[in-house]
């Protein structure tokens, strides 16, 4: 093959139209409203945001750390920078309603090696990501017993680098486990719960906010930059995880009732309504108590001790450990639904995209959740929160730079929703995006950069030889013919 030739056919892109292999049983079924969209981002964008990692930003791993109230202004930078990519999301959701997310945007507008890193990023990314959201359910879990009086050994509530004695974090590992079995049991069915369980989050919030802002001490503001600004970007690369969860959802398209109209809904007011409850809750959290003091594995549960309300203490941790259920599921969703495009797309071994009689592909889901399980139970919050980040905001570049490419290389596809102010916004979510990853520690990044060298051996040995794009590939004469 020619430089010319091998160039062209890492560089083909995928059509807007093109459903990918279906003819073994790899087929998901609509079954998504509205509401229930909204539900799965909102789902996936509040939880450990505001019930773990607004303690850990705000306390610090040490005093030099420390963002304190300033917390809220991490939160705020990093939903800035997400709005722009969550606009490019939805214009690409309302043209490509299809199972994937940032992978198949990237595989259509930018060509089939982007579309591949970016999918093999999200695989690591949205795994290592449910299993934070475990680790993050299991300290609140483990307040939750401590306060009525029960209190489990440390050698199984945290691992061996946390200091605390511990060897593995049995909680984490239940509950990804737990989360894997609901997602196996149809999207249908996980629908309806994440609907019933994102509305008792919300409620939630609201009474953690409303009974919150009655303990309110302002001299718990003071100084409200301890550190100044510095460690804001750094808290705001790190609590950036918590709000992206609309990325995720977009992964489930293909099975939405009316994709291409309801899909950039659904993203828009999925981030809107999670910034307005972060923005309350974190100056609740840092009114109620001195940054010093927060835990930073069970934040409102230790703000509400520190006033008096134990019992209130154990029913957010109670009840804690439920909505950030939700998270999870939505992540885990998000990974089965890429690792499944990819797979039907020829890039990974098909056998990943068997679905059964319920459209589930119950093979992924089970690895991915079995993965989840593996990260949660030896490795700590912090080490895994930033490397889910900084292939997220790799994904988020990706599409800033895809929607801005797509526009002048197919400038009449039809758009359901247009980005407003091409390309300024695209384009400022490019560099903040880039921007909160230079903010990441270099283990972070020699960590990424390990995992896309293996993800470009896989892609050349197996991915480029078998993608139904490539006109030799033996997937692609099946499916031509089927």
């Amino acid at each position: 093959m020619s430089t010319n030739d091998h160039s062209q056919s890492i560089m083909r892109k995928k059509p807007i139209d093109a459903p990918g292999d279906e003819s073994q049983g790899s087929k998901l079924f609509k079954s998504l409203g509205l509401w229930q969209l909204t539900a799965i981002g909102v789902g996936g964008i509040i939880g450990v945001g505001i019930f773990s990692l607004a303690g850990l930003v705000a306390h610090g791993s040490d005093t030099s750390a420390a963002v304190g109230p300033g917390v809220l202004f991490s939160f705020l930078i990093a939903g800035l920078a997400s709005a722009a990519a969550a606009l490019s999301y939805a214009e690409f959701a309302g043209m490509i309603p299809r199972a994937g997310s940032a992978y198949t945007y990237g595989y259509v507008a930018l060509g089939e090696i982007i579309g591949w890193f970016i999918g093999w990023d999200l695989l690591l990314e949205y795994v290592a990501i449910v299993a934070v959201v475990a680790i993050g359910i299991s300290g609140y879990f483990d307040a939750a017993l401590s306060g009525i009086g029960i209190h489990m050994p440390a050698w199984m509530t945290s691992t061996a680098d946390e200091g605390k004695g511990g060897v593995i974090n049995l909680p984490a590992i239940v509950v990804c486990l737990l989360v894997t079995f609901i997602l196996s049991r149809g999207t249908k069915a996980f629908g309806r719960f994440e609907l019933v369980a994102v509305a008792i989050k919300v409620v939630l919030i609201l009474f953690i906010i409303g009974l919150g802002v009655f303990y309110i001490d302002t001299a718990n503001y003071d100084p409200f930059l301890p550190n100044g600004f510095g460690p804001v970007f750094a808290g705001a690369a790190t609590v950036f995880f918590a709000v992206f969860g609309y990325d995720a959802m977009s992964t489930a398209a293909e099975e939405a009732k009316d994709g291409k109209k309801h899909m950039p809904k659904a993203i828009i007011l999925s981030l809107v309504i999670a910034m307005l409850l972060y923005v309350a809750a974190t100056l609740v959290l840092t009114g109620m108590q001195n940054y010093t003091e927060i835990d930073p594995t069970a934040g409102f549960a230790s703000a509400f001790s520190s006033v008096g309300l134990p019992v209130i203490a154990t029913i957010i941790a109670v009840f804690a450990v439920l909505s950030i259920l939700t998270v999870m599921l939505t992540f885990l969703l998000g990974v089965t639904r890429v690792w499944f495009s990819m797979s039907r797309d020829g890039l990974l071994p098909g056998w990943f995209a068997k679905t059964d009689r319920r459209g589930v592909p119950q093979r992924v889901t089970w690895i991915a959740g079995a993965a989840a399980a593996v990260l949660a139970g030896i490795l700590p919050i912090k080490q895994v929160a930033d490397l889910t980040n900084i292939g997220i905001l790799a994904a988020f570049v990706v599409v800033c730079v895809a929607v801005i490419v797509f526009r002048r290389t197919k400038p009449d596809a039809p758009r359901t929703f247009r980005l407003p102010w091409m390309p300024v916004v695209p384009a400022f979510g490019v560099l903040a995006s880039g921007f909160l990853i230079l903010q990441l520690h270099w283990e972070t990044w020699l960590r990424f950069g390990i995992w896309l060298v293996i993800g470009l051996i896989i892609y050349f040995a197996y991915g480029r030889r078998h993608s139904l794009m490539n006109p030799d590939s033996p997937r692609h004469q099946v499916n031509q013919h089927s």
